[in-house]
Formats: structure tokens, C-alpha cells, sequence
């Protein structure tokens, strides 16, 4: 048991990092990395050992957030005390804290799989053939989303829209 604390224990702080980026929300990050390792520690026998860890890792948690996402969407939308945390404060430096949250608002305005691909690729900064094994996809598929995310947060960025509507006459 002590070998496979070794091995996971080092991957905890990546796992927390890219659930608090998906979840927005600290305690339910904490909830999705505990059920993470938990489904790891159990599922332990049966993974490929020359598999890499971390993309097995970070598989699990995309499933697992996969499977909140759709419960949330049948239940809605909790918002609780834990919302008045994100508040910011009025003494920070008010245009890193407007930069901040128009980051998190174009994260927000990206279609699912183009996000955890950035995440993954960006912030985790995973290659892109891990990206491609935690997401189940294509090489060239993690490429193309990878791309387009970045156009449409450029895109976000620069002009505070989505682009996602198209004008037509």
C-alpha cells in the first residue's frame, strides 16, 4: 500500500488543480479527488501497468465529473453559502481580479470538450498524446479542439463575446 501511496500521492495537487478548474467550487473539487482516488485505490489490480498513471488518473476524474455533470442537469444548479467566497475582494487590484474572472467566464463559454482539453493541455500541461488518452480521443481530434479553444478564448478576450451567434440576413 505504501508503493501505491508513492506512485499517487505526487499527482494530487495536478488532480485538485484541474477539479477546482472544472468545478469552480473548492469543496466539490476536494469531493471529486477523493472519489478519484478512491475509484483508483479500487480499481488498482486491473490497471495496465505499463499504462501512464497520471492519464489514468486524470481519466477517472473526467469521468467521474462527466457523470456530475449530467446528474446536475437533471437536479439543476446548487448554489450555496460557498458562493459568497467568490466574492472579490475590494481591496485587490481590481483589473487582475476583471482579468480573472473574463478568463473563467470564457472557460465557462466553451463547450465541454474544448475546456478540458485546454485544461488539460495548458494548465496540467500534459502533451498532447496524454490529453489524447484521457479523453479518449484522436491525436489529431485533442489538436483541432485544442485550436478552437484557444481561437474562441483569443476571440472572447478581445471582445468580451462568445462568438457564438452568427448574424444573419
Amino acid at each position: 500500500m505504501d508503493e501505491i501511496a508513492a506512485l499517487i500521492e505526487p499527482q494530487i495537487p495536478a488532480l485538485r488543480r484541474y477539479a477546482v478548474a472544472l468545478l469552480r467550487d473548492r469543496e466539490a473539487a476536494d469531493d471529486l479527488v477523493q472519489d478519484t482516488l478512491e475509484r483508483a485505490l479500487s480499481g488498482w489490480s486491473g490497471r495496465r501497468r505499463d499504462g501512464d498513471l497520471r492519464a489514468w488518473l486524470f481519466t477517472i476524474e473526467r469521468n467521474l465529473f462527466l457523470g456530475t455533470v449530467r446528474r446536475r442537469g437533471r437536479r439543476g444548479i446548487d448554489v450555496g453559502a460557498e458562493a459568497l467566497e467568490q466574492v472579490p475582494d475590494p481591496g485587490a487590484d481590481p483589473e487582475a481580479v476583471m482579468g480573472a474572472r473574463d478568463v473563467l467566464t470564457g472557460l465557462d463559454a466553451l463547450p465541454e470538450e474544448q475546456r478540458s482539453v485546454l485544461l488539460l493541455v495548458a494548465v496540467e500541461d500534459l502533451s498532447y498524446a496524454e490529453a489524447a488518452q484521457v479523453l479518449g480521443v484522436p491525436l489529431g481530434t485533442v489538436m483541432s479542439r485544442l485550436s478552437r479553444a484557444r481561437e474562441r478564448m483569443r476571440s472572447f478576450l478581445e471582445t468580451g463575446r462568445t462568438g457564438l451567434l452568427r448574424r444573419v440576413k
